[in-house]
């Protein structure tokens, strides 16, 4: 059986948090599957789309 990481206050507060800071959330999700997606399953290929979207962002963010 999995030992419980938190105590139920530290549960309660970590969720207040998340649930007031959505859109942080989503990003950091959303991060953490692209990393893990590059680490441990991306192929050549889509290394490679990825380089090409990757570039196509940074000039459209340089843009701004």
């Amino acid at each position: 059986m999995a030992k419980n990481e938190y105590t139920e206050a530290r549960a309660k507060a970590n969720k207040k948090w998340d649930d007031s800071h959505k859109e942080r959330t989503r990003y950091l999700n959303a991060r953490s599957s692209a990393r893990s997606f590059i680490r441990k399953k991306a192929t050549l290929d889509d290394l490679q789309e990825l380089e090409q979207l990757i570039a196509d962002r940074r000039t459209e963010l340089n843009e701004h």
